[in-house]
């Protein structure tokens, strides 16, 4: 009789590509991963697993095996969460929501307050998260539904495995000083701020690099960042207290914030969206919560 808690382990390891991975990702130690893991190859009655350098790799008996797991497993959450349902008469059990830090404020919170109001049942769980690292996640079930963004002209990497619907698109915006000079103007050009001092997202976001691409293609110039954090609030603080340049888009902004100026692009209708990944198969758990997701969204498409 094969178990389902080791059909798991062969599954993240499968996906991470590493026992250490697998493991930091469940919280066990290599060891006793590799251990339930041989365990797992004696009730299989065949290799499952090969290594290759530092990884590993599913033998053809893993692939299958792996592909089995992947099933079951699923079946045993659907499973849950009918029963979770049908307990409660309504929609139950827990949902794991991941979402970067803007879409985590404007989007997540306001949505868990009136899930707590409408479906009682439902334990939200949420992380604060990039999608690149949590979309990997979502496929391994760690989470239920993941909320990503995607520049204009950086388009992420594909999931046609996973279920994608956008929640809004919204504009990119010059965030200055109220004083600096540019505030006055009703839209904004990029290359009439190559001396400004900038701050932005660290080096490898997204944020980084559509900073850096519209400076370069629309500006004509290399922007000096001078502070940098994935923290909005802390970019827009370093350009209230020190003068600094911001390009953010409008979810990250507070309109009643006095001491910034928000400009939009003269350089044309810049912008990103977000956007909600699931796994196609949907339980009434996790349907409730993306459609709270839905309503909860701000209404800023552009």
């Amino acid at each position: 009789m094969l178990d389902l808690h080791r059909l798991r382990l062969l599954r993240e390891v499968h996906g991470r590509g590493t026992v250490h991975a697998a493991a930091a990702a469940l919280g066990y130690s290599p060891s006793a991963v590799s251990q339930q893991l041989a365990v797992l190859e004696r009730e299989a009655g065949t290799p499952l697993l090969e290594r290759t350098g530092r990884n590993v790799r599913l033998t053809a008996a893993g692939e299958v095996l792996v592909t089995h797991a992947i099933t079951l497993l699923e079946g045993v959450e659907a499973a849950e969460a009918d029963l979770a349902t049908l307990a409660a008469g309504r929609a139950a059990g827990p949902v794991r929501v991941s979402a970067f830090q803007s879409a985590m404020l404007r989007i997540v919170a306001p949505a868990v307050r009136d899930l707590a109001a409408s479906h009682p049942d439902i334990r939200v769980e949420v992380t604060e998260a990039e999608v690149e690292v949590t979309a990997p996640g979502l496929r391994l079930h760690q989470f239920d539904l993941v909320i990503g963004d995607e520049y204009d002209d950086q388009p992420r990497v594909l999931h046609p495995d996973l279920r994608r619907e956008r929640l809004l698109r919204e504009r990119l915006q010059v965030v200055l000083p109220a004083g600096h000079p540019e505030a006055r103007a009703a839209r904004v050009s990029i290359g009439r701020l190559a001396g400004l001092a900038w701050a932005a997202c660290q080096p490898g976001t997204g944020q980084r690099a559509m900073h850096l691409r519209v400076c370069r293609q629309f500006g004509g110039f290399e922007p000096d960042v001078r502070y940098s954090s994935d923290d909005f609030r802390i970019l827009l603080e370093m350009a209230r207290t020190a003068g600094a340049g911001a390009l953010l888009p409008d979810l990250a902004l507070d309109r009643r914030d006095t001491g910034l100026a928000a400009r939009p692009l003269a350089e044309g209708p810049l912008g990103r969206e977000v956007f909600l990944l699931t796994r196609p198969a949907r339980t009434p758990a996790v349907e409730a919560v993306a459609a709270a997701l839905h309503a909860a969204t701000p209404r800023l498409d552009a």
